[in-house]
């Protein structure tokens, strides 16, 4: 057993507790006990199976805590726990191996909040998933520093605060998942062009050109506003400093004596 490098029950119905022994597994690479009925508690002795690069033991019913000592497996690429029954707060230790990519702590009863320098000492992550859990506090402001990024899910929490213009900077980010939550502010116009999926609804968030205004200096506009666009033919740097929507529209649409709108009548003079 000492050699053993690959440990797949995945999918099975398996009903025991995971044995203290298999931290003693030394040469132990793979770990994946996915889709059974394991119970108990994550044991503390896996923080010695120092090789382990990927952990999945998602869809069980553990309890209690992640123990800090998994933040000491430094080769891990893969840590998946989603769907158990775990709680407290996650260990700030995870975020120091630098070597991980996929990071699955969906569906459980974590508290707590994550750290600031969240991405410090992740450069590789590639996905974050937080979602359905009780983790509260603003989304970290390091987030930027995650370069690869590619899917970060953190909806159905209690995450409040705005939401960081510094996150359109992710160029590799495809999945923004926030939905039911309590964020806070304008949704920022950057990340508009980055992803395909985009989850924000549950939220306080307010869209760029709610108050009516059109701002002459911004290159990037709401929807609406490039429907307005569309329709008038009419750019908002057509106009001298800020416009409210309001004149916009009366400007572009109104009629002259001879039943002719204003644009119809800029556009036929140029």
């Amino acid at each position: 057993m000492s050699t053993l490098e690959t440990f797949n029950l995945n999918f099975n119905s398996i009903e025991c507790q995971i044995p203290k022994v298999i931290g003693s597994l030394i040469n132990l690479r793979e770990l994946r006990l996915r889709g059974n009925k394991i119970i108990g508690s994550i044991p503390l002795s896996l923080s010695n199976a120092s090789r382990l690069v990927t952990l999945d033991i998602s869809y069980n019913s553990l309890q209690g805590n992640i123990p800090e000592g998994i933040g000491n497996v430094h080769n891990m690429k893969l840590l998946g726990i989603q769907y158990n029954q775990l709680m407290g707060s996650i260990p700030f230790t995870i975020f120091n191996i630098s070597r991980i990519e996929v990071v699955v702590f969906t569906g459980n009863s974590l508290s707590g909040y994550i750290p600031n320098g969240l991405c410090n000492g992740l450069p590789i992550l590639k996905g974050l998933y937080l979602s359905d859990n009780k983790l509260h506090c603003h989304m970290p402001t390091s987030l930027s520093k995650c370069s690869q990024l590619q899917i970060l899910s953190l909806s159905e929490n209690e995450f409040d605060g705005p939401i960081h213009n510094e996150i359109g900077r992710l160029s590799n980010l495809q999945l923004l998942y926030v939905g039911v939550n309590h964020f806070t502010g304008i949704i920022p116009q950057e990340i508009g062009n980055l992803m395909q999926h985009l989850q924000i609804s549950g939220n306080k968030l307010i869209e760029y050109g709610h108050d009516g205004l059109v701002s002459t200096k911004c290159d990037v506009y709401s929807y609406g506003i490039m429907l307005l666009e569309t329709f008038t033919r009419r750019k908002p740097n057509d106009f001298e400093g800020d416009v409210s929507l309001k004149k916009w529209v009366n400007y572009s649409f109104s009629r002259d004596s001879n039943g002719r709108s204003r644009c119809q009548l800029d556009n036929t003079n140029e």
